[in-house]
């Protein structure tokens, strides 16, 4: 059974052109501002133009796309749990910071969290992680 809603982590946005199967995202899909961030940040990180250019039209299609639900108030005190729990998992917060404040958005807002990549959010506690099936590039 499909959730009805769910957050979308940066690697499942990039997922997305590549997913075979649909049913492995919720009904409605979202993303949140700091996924976009991430985003954004990648074609400054680019290697090449062609690079680059790949990745300012991913952060395009993702603008047009979805409304980002903010880092607001509730989140930031979501945060702070995510940030104790991944530190009562024996993990530095500051090494995931991206993926704390996303998971940090995903339960201020009741969302399960959708990622090609689950071990990147093992040991938050509260967070409903529904893994999607990383595609081939």
């Amino acid at each position: 059974m499909r959730d009805p809603e769910g957050l979308l982590d940066t690697s499942a946005v990039l997922a997305l052109p590549r997913l075979a199967d649909g049913l492995a995202l919720p009904e409605v899909s979202m993303i949140c501002s700091v996924t976009l961030a991430e985003l954004a940040l990648g074609p400054l990180l680019a290697a090449d133009d062609v690079q680059r250019a790949r990745r300012q039209a991913q952060v395009q299609q993702a603008e047009a796309d979805f409304d980002p639900l903010p880092f607001d108030a509730a989140a930031a005190r979501a945060f702070a749990r995510v940030a104790a729990s991944l530190r009562g998992a024996g993990r530095k917060p500051s090494a995931r910071s991206f993926d704390a404040m996303i998971a940090a958005i995903a339960i201020a807002n009741g969302l399960p969290l959708y990622t090609a990549n689950p071990a990147d959010f093992a040991g938050i506690d509260d967070l409903v992680v529904r893994p999607i099936p990383a595609p081939r590039t």
